[in-house]
C-alpha cells in the first residue's frame, strides 16, 4: 500500500515537474539569446546621434507614462548587445531623431502604444474586477455547499443494495428451517394479492438473532435476491449521532424512501446499538438513543401506516433489547440462526469451495466432522487459510495437510515453530497433553481426541484437540462430569510423573469451574436440588456478566462454592486413579509425543491398541479402514472388498 501510495505521489508530481524543466529550459534559452542591454541616459543619446553611432532605433510611445521608450543598436556594439533610453513625449524628440536618420542613414521602427489595445485596456481596467467576483462566487457556493452538507446531516445513511439479485438461497448453505420461515417474506413481495385476498398479514418485522458469522447478513441479502426487491441496509450505529434528534430524522427520512419503493426490505444489522433497553444504566437513559429508538417504533407500527415495508434485523444480542421492539406488530418473528450443524458444515464448506482447486485426498464430509463448533465465517477462513498455505507451499492444489494445519490456526493461531523448550519443558507439556489424551480415550462420555500436539500456539504451550463423540443439544450429568475429568487430565498428569505442578492448566481450570458452578446454579444438578440460583445475565449498560442475578441468600452462595469445590475435587481424585491404573499408556503417549511433536487420532488409537506407533503400510491400513467406515455411512454398496483407490473414486462421486 505504502509502495502504490508513493506511485501515485511520483504520478501526480511528473507534469509539474514537467512544467517547471521547461521554464527553466526557456528562461536558460531566453539568457543566452537576449545578449547584454545598456541603460543611456538622454544626453548620452544625443551624442550618439551627432557623432553617427546610432545603427538602428526601435521607438514606442508610452501615453500612460507620457514618455518614447527607445530601443537600438549602435554600430561599435558587440554582437547581441543593445541601449534603450526614456525621452519625453514630445514632437520635437521625434523630429530630432527624424532629421538625423535622413542624414545618418540609420534604420528607425516605430511600434503602436501598447496600452492602446484592446486586450491591454481589458486586462487592466475589466480583469481584476471580475477576477474579485470570481473568488468571491467561488467563496460563496464553497458555504452555501457547506450548509446543504449540514441540511443532509439528518437524511438517512440507508443505501440500495447493489449486488441485488446477484445473491440468492443457494449462496446460502445449510439453514433449511431459516429460508423456509423467510420464504412467506418472499412469497408476500412477489405475490402480496395472494395474502390480501384471505386477509393474512405479513409479518412486519423479522428479527435474526444468533452467535457472530453465522449467515445472518447473508440470508438478509438472499431474502432481497430471492424476491428482486429494493433492499435498503444500514447499520443501527448509523442512526446514533452526538446531537439530539439526528437520529430520530434518519429515522424518518428512511422511512420516506423506504415508502417510494414499496414493496421493499430495510435491513438494519446490529440493531442493539439503537434498541437497547429505554431508561437502563446508572445515571439513566441516553436522550438521543432513546428518541431514534422511540421514532423507529413509532414508523413499525404507530398511526402510520407502512404498507409493503418489511423490516429484517439482525443481532447477536436480544437479551438486550427492548421489550416494545419485540412484541408482536413490530418483529413478530424471530429467527435463531444457530451453529451449523454436521451436515450443514458440509454445505457450507461445499458453497466456498467452488473457487478452489482440491486434492482428491480432501474429503469435505471429514473435514466437517472434525470442526464441531464452527461458525460459517469460520469455515469460510478455514478454506481461505489452507489455499494461503498451498500457495505459500508452492502447491497446485490443496491438501489435507493444509486443511489440518488450517484447522489449527482457526482454533488456536499460528504454530511457534521458532520456539525451543528446555528438555525438562518439553517433558512438562508432553506429559500434560498425554495426560488428556489418556483420559479422552478411557472415559466413554469425554470428548475424542482427535490430535495432540506439543507445538506451542497462540497461548498455550500445547495442543489437544478434543472433539465430542456426537453433537447433541443436551448433555447428562455423567457425560459434564466426564468433561470435566478430561479437562483435569493435565494436571492429574503433572502431579503424578513429577510430584510437582505448572501454571500450564490456568485454562484447563477455567473451564472445569465454569461447567462445574453451572451444574449447581443451573442445571440443578448437584445436592441443592433443581433449582436455578443463578442467571447470567446483567445489567444493559454494565456488561453482560458484571451483575449476575443473585437469587440466594450468602448461606446459599456458601453451600454454592462447596457444592462446586466438592464436584472438582471428586472429578479430579477420579482422573488421578485413572490416570495412575494407565501410566504405562500415558509414559507410551508422552514419549511418543516427545520425539514426533504431533500424533493424529489413528496414531493414538494405533498406540493405545498396540504400545507402538504405526509404520508407514499400518497407518495405510488404518487410512483404509477410515475410508471403509465413510463408505459405510455414505450406503455405497460393496465398500468392504473395495480397494483404497475404488473407495476413493466411489467416496468422490458421492461429494459431486
Amino acid at each position: 500500500m505504502i509502495a502504490q501510495n508513493n506511485q501515485n505521489m511520483k504520478k501526480g508530481m511528473f507534469p509539474y515537474a514537467l512544467l517547471l524543466a521547461i521554464a527553466i529550459m526557456l528562461l536558460l534559452f531566453y539568457n543566452m539569446t537576449s545578449g547584454t542591454n545598456k541603460e543611456l541616459t538622454y544626453n548620452e543619446f544625443n551624442k550618439a546621434l551627432n557623432e553617427n553611432k546610432v545603427e538602428e532605433v526601435v521607438i514606442t510611445p508610452s501615453t500612460a507614462a507620457y514618455t518614447y521608450q527607445i530601443n537600438g543598436k549602435l554600430k561599435d556594439s558587440k554582437e547581441g548587445e543593445t541601449f534603450s533610453v526614456k525621452t519625453p513625449l514630445s514632437d520635437t524628440v521625434i523630429n530630432k531623431i527624424v532629421a538625423s536618420s535622413e542624414e545618418k542613414d540609420f534604420k528607425i521602427v516605430s511600434k503602436s502604444d501598447p496600452s492602446s489595445s484592446a486586450w491591454y485596456v481589458f486586462l487592466m481596467n475589466i480583469a481584476p474586477y471580475l477576477l474579485i467576483i470570481g473568488v468571491a462566487f467561488w467563496f460563496f457556493t464553497k458555504q452555501l455547499n457547506s450548509q446543504k452538507g449540514s441540511m443532509d446531516f439528518g437524511r438517512s445513511k440507508a443505501k440500495l443494495n447493489p449486488d441485488q439479485g446477484k445473491v440468492t438461497f443457494k449462496d446460502v448453505a445449510g439453514l433449511p428451517e431459516e429460508k423456509e420461515e423467510l420464504q412467506e417474506l418472499i412469497d408476500f413481495l412477489k405475490y402480496p394479492k395472494k395474502f390480501q385476498k384471505l386477509g393474512a398479514r405479513i409479518p412486519k418485522g423479522v428479527l435474526l438473532v444468533g452467535p457472530p458469522g453465522t449467515g445472518k447478513t447473508l440470508l438478509a441479502k438472499a431474502v432481497a435476491g430471492e424476491a428482486n426487491a429494493p433492499f435498503y441496509f444500514i447499520s443501527g450505529s448509523d442512526f446514533v449521532e452526538l446531537y439530539v434528534g439526528v437520529g430520530a430524522s434518519r429515522v424518518r427520512d428512511m422511512f420516506k424512501q423506504a415508502k417510494q419503493n414499496a414493496p421493499c426490505l430495510i435491513f438494519i444489522d446490529e440493531i442493539d446499538a439503537v434498541g437497547r433497553q429505554r431508561g437502563t444504566g446508572i445515571g439513566g437513559g441516553h436522550d438521543e438513543r432513546e428518541q431514534t429508538l422511540n421514532q423507529l417504533l413509532t414508523e413499525m407500527d404507530g398511526f402510520g401506516a407502512n404498507e409493503g415495508i418489511i423490516i429484517i434485523a439482525a443481532t447477536n444480542r436480544p437479551d438486550v433489547l427492548d421489550p416494545a421492539l419485540l412484541r408482536p406488530g413490530r418483529f413478530d418473528r424471530q429467527v435463531t440462526v444457530n451453529l451449523p450443524d454436521m451436515k450443514a458444515r458440509e454445505d457450507i464448506l461445499k458453497v466456498h469451495a467452488r473457487n478452489k482447486i482440491l486434492s482428491k485426498s480432501v474429503h469435505l464430509d471429514s473435514i466437517a466432522k472434525r470442526c464441531v463448533g464452527f461458525s460459517g465465517a469460520d469455515l469460510e477462513n478455514l478454506l481461505n487459510e489452507a489455499a494461503l498455505l498451498a500457495v505459500r507451499r508452492e502447491k497446485s492444489a490443496i491438501t489435507m495437510s493444509e486443511i489440518d494445519e488450517a484447522i489449527d490456526r482457526v482454533i488456536m493461531g499460528p504454530a511457534k515453530v521458532t520456539k525451543k523448550y528446555t528438555e525438562k519443558e518439553k517433558r512438562l507439556v508432553a506429559y500434560h497433553e498425554a495426560g488428556h489424551a489418556v483420559l479422552g480415550i478411557k472415559l466413554d462420555d469425554a470428548n475424542d481426541v482427535q490430535k495432540v500436539t506439543i507445538i506451542p500456539r497462540g497461548q498455550a504451550g500445547g495442543y489437544n484437540l478434543m472433539m465430542p463423540k456426537e453433537e447433541k443439544f443436551t448433555a447428562t450429568k455423567t457425560e459434564l462430569l466426564e468433561q470435566i475429568m478430561g479437562l483435569l487430565g493435565g494436571r492429574v498428569a503433572e502431579e503424578v510423573v513429577f510430584k510437582e505442578v505448572t501454571t500450564g492448566a490456568h485454562n484447563d481450570f477455567e473451564k472445569a469451574t465454569k461447567i462445574a458452578r453451572s451444574m449447581v446454579t443451573e442445571y440443578g444438578m448437584s445436592s441443592l436440588g433443581p433449582v436455578q440460583l443463578e442467571t447470567p445475565e446483567g445489567g444493559s449498560f454494565l456488561g453482560r456478566d458484571y451483575n449476575k442475578n443473585r437469587n440466594f441468600s450468602d448461606q446459599v452462595a456458601l453451600e454454592i462454592d462447596n457444592e462446586v469445590r466438592k464436584i472438582i475435587n471428586g472429578c479430579y481424585d477420579k482422573a488421578k486413579k485413572i490416570i495412575e491404573k494407565n501410566r504405562d499408556l500415558l509414559d507410551l503417549i508422552a514419549k511418543n509425543l516427545i520425539e514426533h511433536e504431533t500424533l493424529t487420532k489413528e496414531q493414538i488409537d494405533y498406540l493405545a491398541e498396540n504400545g507402538k506407533m504405526p509404520p508407514e503400510d499400518m497407518l495405510e491400513d488404518v487410512n483404509l479402514s477410515k475410508l471403509k467406515e465413510m463408505a459405510k455411512e455414505k450406503g455405497i454398496k460393496g465398500y468392504s472388498t473395495m480397494s483404497k483407490e475404488e473407495l476413493k473414486k466411489a467416496l468422490e462421486e458421492t461429494i459431486e
